[in-house]
């Protein structure tokens, strides 16, 4: 019996109450119960709890002897609820019958305007509902959101009691809509209903018309994920892109809820793909902005609009990245999505992701080839962005960026690019520590305060980079981090041109006018080398 009442209790938001003392209130099912307890002592007599108690439990013995004591068998406990509602409820027949043959009320409403029809018809139970019509039940009695036995019979899919009502008694006036705007027929698209959905059109039952928020049973079925109502649907309807009062069609909801096979089933019939809501959002952004990162691939799929419209906030790669969504940022990259698209702000995915300190983003948008160059708003590239924002290792691998591109372009002309496997992340390979620990020493040990920024301008680092460098100070002694910093970046550039960053290094610091440290650099990678001359020479 609990597990009906719970799954009345789930099923309706006004039932909650049985289980709860305030309808919506969360709670376990011991405290629940201790406050029902509690409140029902309130309004009943001890035998009255203990009477509906019995109701509840299908405890006959116990309502019998109760019974002959004279108890009032109708008595309401604090939510206006008596014995029959708990023993329709509970589904217990032999209950409902004692009930009814000693004469107890069958239209009392609780507060919620729910009377024992309501309960058998929504528990499903064909034989408690005739008792209860037998005894003279309202059979058109409406709870407090304007919702019959018809609407509760719908919800939860109980096609017999829908016959009853419509083929036995012929009560078409039944199919009425509820303070919502919802007849039957949308209450069982939006629980998924397919048995009940085909009864109900076998019975002329289908409607077409709208709830008072412009949903229609497509638009239901397709924002709750039923694919199998929406390709009923589909063979009744003719206009699927319909719009409700948020502007939504159909397709849209569903790409909004992350429900790929709605979506595809209303594309199949003809749905726009390229629709949009207020605001002027796309379902390609609805998709970005919920984190359907599967939505978002099928939508790319089937040739979705990727680059926003002027008259967009931002594009959907825009809010991939605030979302930190690396497989969608990569979808959306790799589906040729204007890497370069303005938001309102007029930043482009990379200023966004410098600002964000996001490396892996940053890579990404890095490989593909953003134009490092664009300007936001205040005048400010991603570099200068990242740099503000304190970032220093999408600083480093902004300016290893600009650099390799620069080198890149020079070396396109003679065709002697080396293919190497492009990355602007930190350097962690085990082939290249002994170089890097060098670097380390040099830059922390041996560089003068204003040494690192000659050598930066003898490699070509601009103003700017030297400066965004620069920008992350922690004290005095910042320049030996600032110096390592611009030595990761030069050997980044080394590395990808295919030389040999030792004796690069070397014939650097000689030319720079660095010699002292040269034949530091000479003396410590000749260190441990004992049958050969070093390379470096």
């Amino acid at each position: 019996m609990e597990a009906s009442w719970s799954r009345v209790t789930r099923g309706l938001t006004e039932l909650r109450g049985f289980l709860r003392l305030n309808p919506g209130e969360e709670s376990s099912p011991k405290v629940a119960a201790a406050a029902a307890e509690a409140a029902n002592a309130e309004t009943l007599l001890p035998a009255e709890r203990e009477f509906q108690h019995a109701a509840k439990t299908n405890n006959l013995d116990t309502m019998e002897r109760l019974f002959k004591k004279h108890v009032n068998i109708n008595a309401v406990n604090d939510l206006n609820r008596t014995a029959l509602h708990f023993a329709v409820a509970g589904n217990h027949l032999s209950s409902v019958d004692f009930l009814l043959h000693h004469k107890a009320r069958v239209d009392i409403a609780d507060k919620h305007g729910l009377t024992a029809v309501h309960l058998a018809a929504w528990s499903g139970n064909l034989d408690t509902m005739l008792m209860l019509i037998k005894a003279g039940a309202d059979q058109k009695a409406k709870n407090q959101e304007g919702r019959n036995v018809l609407h509760f019979a719908a919800q939860n899919n109980n096609v017999r009691i829908v016959d009853y009502f419509i083929q036995d008694l012929h009560l078409l006036d039944l199919n009425q809509s509820d303070e919502k705007g919802r007849k039957p027929f949308l209450l069982a698209a939006e629980m998924g209903h397919v048995e009940m959905i085909n009864e109900l059109i076998f019975l002329n039952l289908f409607t077409s018309e709208k709830d008072n928020q412009g949903n229609t049973a497509l638009h239901l079925a397709a924002k709750n994920g039923h694919s199998e109502v929406v390709e009923i649907l589909l063979q009744q309807w003719e206009e699927i892109n319909e719009l409700n009062q948020n502007e939504e069609t159909p397709f849209f909801l569903a790409v909004e809820e992350g429900h790929e096979k709605c979506a595809e089933l209303l594309l199949e019939a003809g749905s726009d793909i390229n629709t949009s809501k207020k605001d002027n959002i796309s379902a390609l952004h609805i998709a970005t902005e919920n984190g359907h990162t599967s939505m978002v691939a099928f939508l790319i799929s089937k040739n979705i609009h990727l680059d926003p419209k002027p008259e967009q906030k931002y594009s959907a790669l825009h809010l991939a990245i605030i979302k930190n969504n690396l497989a969608m940022v990569n979808n959306l990259v790799d589906s040729n999505h204007d890497i370069n698209a303005l938001d309102q702000r007029h930043q482009t995915p990379l200023h966004l992701a410098a600002d964000l300190g996001n490396v892996e983003v940053m890579e990404m948008l890095l490989k593909a080839g953003c134009d490092l160059n664009i300007v936001d708003q205040q005048g400010k590239t991603a570099l200068a962005v990242a740099s503000r924002s304190n970032h220093a290792l999408i600083v480093d691998m902004i300016i290893k960026a600009e650099r390799y591109f620069k080198w890149k372009q020079e070396y396109l002309r003679s065709g002697n690019l080396p293919h190497e496997i492009l990355s602007f992340k930190q350097d962690h390979r085990v082939e290249t520590k002994q170089i890097r620990s060098s670097l380390w020493n040099l830059s922390y040990n041996l560089l003068k305060m204003h040494e690192w920024k000659k050598l930066a301008r003898f490699w070509q680092f601009t103003d700017d980079q030297i400066k965004a460098i620069e920008e992350q100070w922690t004290g005095k002694k910042s320049y030996k981090e600032h110096g390592h910093r611009m030595f990761l970046i030069w050997l980044h550039g080394v590395l990808m041109a295919g030389q040999n960053p030792v004796k690069h290094l070397y014939e650097d610091l000689r030319r720079g006018g660095f010699q002292h440290l040269a034949e530091k650099i000479r003396a410590e990678n000749n260190a441990g080398i004992e049958s050969k001359k070093c390379a470096i020479l």
